[in-house]
């Protein structure tokens, strides 16, 4: 686990506003990604996480940019992700103020994806995005957690586990875990998730998904994840970074 705990709001960006869900559907607008960026700096965020929920082309120069803007405004690593498809797509985000990228769907599809962009840009610049659910129905996985596409509703069969394991092997530097089965539900972690993904790798790994109270931070971090990430609760003020922060240090770890 890393040294120093990092706490990483995630602003998930739909044509230029910052939307939020519950399992990635029934959208509603939560801010403008500039402003909620600057606001999650002055309050003390290590990261922030951008992603494009829509990717699709009709929206790619909307989100660059947002991420132009928002580089111009903070300095703190940023990581953009959704429709990053090849290495060009990397290297523009890049150019206009991205630290990080994290692909998902591209890379189950094309696995050298993530040795490509490790190779040229460094595996620092490269995180998984893993959205990750338990087994469902007919699909079965030696794990019990499958990866799954268009935020949570299509299974691909693959085991999460053997998949981040996998793109590590290839380059990738860290993982963004998403629980599907919490994501949007504030109930907290997958701390079982968390656990049993910490035994296959040894890069880093951003838990991500059942945010609802400071409290819920420092279970995932003992459950083996070295960063936490959440949005609703930070959107919509429920908790703030800070508070987030103290409740970390109250358990023992260290923050900036």
């Amino acid at each position: 686990m890393s040294l120093v705990v990092r706490v990483i709001p995630c602003l998930d960006v739909d044509d230029g506003r910052v939307v939020k869900g519950v399992h990635f559907e029934n959208l509603r607008d939560a801010g403008d990604p500039v402003e909620l960026a600057a606001e999650y700096y002055r309050q003390g965020a290590d990261e922030l996480t951008f992603l494009d929920v829509t990717a699709s082309s009709s929206h790619r120069q909307t989100m660059v940019n947002v991420v132009t803007r928002t580089a111009e405004q903070i300095f703190i690593p940023l990581t953009v992700g959704g429709g990053v498809r090849t290495p060009e797509d990397v290297d523009s985000l890049l150019r206009c103020g991205a630290d990080k990228v994290s692909v998902n769907t591209a890379a189950i599809n094309d696995p050298t994806l993530i040795s490509r962009v490790a190779e040229r840009f460094g595996n620092q610049v490269l995180v998984l995005s893993v959205d990750a659910r338990r087994e469902r129905g007919e699909q079965h996985t030696q794990s019990g957690f499958e990866v799954t596409t268009m935020g949570g509703r299509k299974s691909t069969g693959i085991d999460a586990l053997w998949w981040a394991r996998r793109a590590e092997e290839l380059g990738a530097g860290e993982v963004l875990l998403n629980s599907m089965d919490a994501d949007g539900t504030q109930q907290g972690f997958d701390l079982e998730m968390i656990r049993a993904m910490r035994e296959v790798v040894s890069i880093p790994i951003i838990a991500s998904g059942g945010a609802g109270k400071a409290q819920d931070f420092p279970p995932a971090i003992a459950a083996g994840a070295d960063a936490v990430l959440a949005a609703s609760i930070f959107h919509y003020g429920k908790v703030t970074i800070g508070e987030v922060k103290d409740e970390l240090r109250r358990a023992g770890y260290a923050v900036r």
